[in-house]
């Protein structure tokens, strides 16, 4: 059964360590839109701190592959060259959607290039942390990377940041609070230009009976 007002897919994008987990967590629990976080699949091995079905759907390289042949994904891409797949997966996103759930991807910038090549409506959304410096004071403060990881990251996110103007909201990191009230108004400011657009559609259409 397909809801009277049809959910909205939202991008969410940003390079390594610029707090887009932390941002996408928040905005979802505290922004009044029905907002639902995609659940990625993923090949990558399992961690402790994992809860499979929760935080990502792990799959076997095998079955990755075979769901990439039936066409299962919106989108898929292997993460910095290391043999482990991320992919978002159809049926999931337009179940969300006919339930009315405004969908939240928190994909990376060639994974959304894709879903907005094939998909008109979407709310395309860039966290930007300033400067590519300011990044990576933000990734040895983590102290979670090695000398090589870092080196890999910075050359990935300066490819995203060159290519940030694909989106069409670009919302600087200062403080996580900040950037949650704003990506926050952009979607309600979205949201009312679609309740009017529809309000408007749904006029028209009784002027013609």
């Amino acid at each position: 059964m397909t809801h009277e007002n049809p959910g909205k897919l939202v991008i969410i994008s940003g390079p390594s360590g610029v707090g887009k987990s932390t941002v996408v967590s928040k905005l979802i629990e505290s922004c009044p839109l029905p907002l639902e976080l995609s659940i990625s699949a993923t090949t990558r091995p399992i961690r402790d701190d994992d809860r499979p079905g929760e935080n990502y759907i792990f799959l076997k390289d095998d079955e990755f592959k075979e769901r990439v042949k039936n066409n299962e994904f919106l989108e898929y891409v292997e993460v910095f060259g290391i043999g482990h797949w991320y992919g978002t997966l159809r049926q999931q996103v337009a179940k969300g959607l006919t339930a009315g759930k405004w969908i939240v991807l928190e994909i990376d910038v060639e994974g959304a290039a894709k879903v907005m090549k094939n998909h008109v409506d979407v709310v395309s959304i860039f966290i930007h942390p300033g400067s590519i410096q300011e990044l990576e004071r933000r990734l040895r403060g983590r102290r979670t990377n090695d000398e090589e990881s870092i080196t890999k990251r910075l050359a990935v996110a300066q490819d995203e940041l060159d290519a940030s103007s694909i989106y069409e909201h670009i919302v600087q990191n200062k403080t996580v609070d900040q950037t949650v009230n704003d990506i926050c108004d952009i979607l309600k400011k979205n949201a009312e230009q679609a309740t009017a657009n529809h309000d408007a559609g749904s006029q028209q259409d009784s002027s013609l009976n």
